[in-house]
This record gives structure tokens, C-alpha cells and sequence, in this order.
């Protein structure tokens, strides 16, 4: 039986993951798919796969309307947990890395989706990215076909309308990140600023444990200001490390600064060139699986505080 639930594991931690934004939780509701599963008439199940998918979504749900008391608690913005992948020691992943990833879920889409109902999400999760009937799905929301549908709509359009604008390639991502770091670390503000989209909005998750903004910084000016208050203020705290990495298929940083270190990962949506939107995660609770910066990866000057 355990056997045969672990062939699915993986395809059910990418269903959890897409609806709670946190891997951890998303191992707990796979966890739980587990112990229903095994508590189960298995001769009764026809489609095994599709049986722990909408048991998954299931749990998924119930947790997800208990997390809206705790989100709306939270501390300033909450933003999903990474998922942080070292980079090949090329540099740039092969065109058969590119292929596996492509069904990831970027962190731009995951911040979105944070913003429609537990119902909305469901439904367009299972249904959209798990191609799950819609008949499941309203038995599983307990509301007819239609309605079911209706949620899956109302949730595409937000997502259509509400993400960030994230369209380049890993090399066009490549370029845009170097750019960014060499006018960040050269306090170069035109160079940052032309990296920027007008409407950029930058977003960062302190969790009330370490010092992070409480609302997003929209604008291509405040925000660069923003990025070079933060950068000058993380290099006063001591040495700082920067290893580029990417974040739930898209590149970003691995940064480290201060002592004892303190961990930011910072990934970005691109289009057209631009930055669309910065997200940084500075949740401690958020980074536990992230790996420590790589002396020889890192790629910032020594001293960060005078290029400043």
C-alpha cells in the first residue's frame, strides 16, 4: 500500500503546493491523503490517481479557510514559502531542465493566487493545472457543476488581471539579474531605474520576526530607492553574500548578511526587459530548507558597504 502511495507523492505535493503556498503544509495535507488512504476500501477506488488528487484538494480546502484568520493576523505581506534550486555549474540550466520546469509554479503566479477565495483556488488549481472534472470538484465544494465552474472563471480572470507581467526566459532573466546586482552594488540609480517597469511593485515577508516593509513599494522610483535604503542598510550589518539561484523555476538570490547570518531570498518577475515585481521572502520560519550561500558562488564585491 505504502508503495504504491509514494508512485504519487510527488504529484500530490505539487497539488498541495499550488493551493497553500508552503511546503511544509503541503506535506502535512499529503501526509493526511496518506492515513485516509490507508483507512480506506481500496478495492472501491477505480481511479487511484484522481481519488488522492481530490482528497488532497480536500484537506487542501479545509486548511486553507482555517489559514484566513491566521493570514489576515499575519504581519505584514505574506508571501508563499520558495522553493530554492542551485544553479548547474554552467550557470544556465540545460534546455532539458528548461522543459522540466516549465510546469512549476512561479512564485509571481503562487503570490496571486494567495489573493482568491479557498473555493476559487481549489477550483482552478485542480481544474485548470490537474485538469480535474467539474463535477468532482462540486462534490468536493459541496455546489453544483455550474457554480464550480463559476469559481474557476472568476479565478482565472483574477489571475489574468492580478499577476505581475512575467514572460523571459532564463537567459533574458540572466541578463536582467546581473544588470540589476551591477547597478545595486555600483549604486548606480539611472541603471537601476531603466531596469524597471513604471508600475513595478516590490514586496517583502518579515513574518513580525525581522525587519521588513509592511506594505508593497509600487513605482519604478520609490522602489529603487527602496533597494538601495535595504541594500545599504543589510551592508552596515556586516559581510554579505549574494549566490544567484532560482527560485521555483525562475532565477533570483540567495543572500546572506550579518552575524549570526541572516537569510533573504529575492526572485523577480520579467517582461519586456523589466522588472515587474520584486519579491522578498526574510521569514526565518519560510527558510528553513533553503541551503546556506556558497562562498565560491558568491558574487557580490567584499566590501558592499563602500560600493555603496
Amino acid at each position: 500500500m505504502t508503495e504504491v502511495f509514494e508512485e504519487h507523492r510527488d504529484h500530490l505535493i505539487g497539488v498541495a503546493y499550488r493551493m497553500l503556498g508552503s511546503r511544509a503544509e503541503a506535506e502535512d495535507a499529503v501526509q493526511e491523503a496518506y492515513l485516509r488512504y490507508a483507512g480506506t476500501d481500496r478495492a472501491e477506488i477505480r481511479d487511484l490517481r484522481g481519488w488522492l488528487t481530490t482528497t488532497t484538494g480536500r484537506i487542501c480546502l479545509d486548511v486553507l479557510r482555517s489559514a484566513r484568520v491566521r493570514r489576515e493576523a499575519y504581519v505584514g505581506p505574506w508571501l508563499p514559502e520558495p522553493i530554492v534550486e542551485r544553479l548547474p555549474e554552467s550557470g544556465n540550466p540545460s534546455p532539458e531542465d528548461v522543459a522540466v520546469r516549465a510546469d512549476e509554479v512561479t512564485f509571481a503566479l503562487l503570490v496571486v493566487l494567495e489573493t482568491l477565495t479557498p473555493e476559487q483556488r481549489v477550483a482552478f488549481v485542480l481544474h485548470d493545472v490537474f485538469a480535474v472534472p467539474f463535477d468532482e470538484i462540486a462534490a468536493m465544494l459541496g455546489v453544483s457543476g455550474a457554480a464550480a465552474r463559476q469559481l474557476a472563471t472568476r479565478a482565472r480572470r483574477a489571475v489574468t488581471e492580478g499577476r505581475p507581467r512575467h514572460t523571459a526566459t532564463l537567459a533574458e532573466q540572466r541578463r536582467v539579474a546581473d544588470a540589476f546586482l551591477a547597478a545595486v552594488s555600483g549604486g548606480d540609480l539611472d541603471a537601476l531605474l531603466a531596469l524597471l517597469a513604471p508600475d513595478v511593485i516590490a514586496v517583502g515577508d518579515g513574518g513580525g520576526v525581522v525587519s521588513a516593509g509592511l506594505r508593497a513599494v509600487e513605482g519604478s522610483d520609490k522602489v529603487a530607492r527602496f533597494v538601495f535604503g535595504i541594500f545599504e542598510k543589510t551592508a552596515r550589518t556586516g559581510s554579505m553574500r549574494a549566490e544567484p539561484v532560482l527560485v521555483n523555476g525562475s532565477l533570483g538570490f540567495l543572500l546572506e548578511f550579518g552575524e549570526p547570518p541572516q537569510r533573504l531570498v529575492s526572485t523577480f518577475a520579467i517582461a519586456d526587459g523589466r522588472i515587474t515585481a520584486l519579491f522578498d521572502q526574510l521569514n526565518p520560519a519560510k527558510l528553513t530548507r533553503v541551503p546556506a550561500v556558497d562562498p565560491a558562488r558568491n558574487v557580490l564585491p567584499g566590501d558592499l558597504g563602500a560600493a555603496l
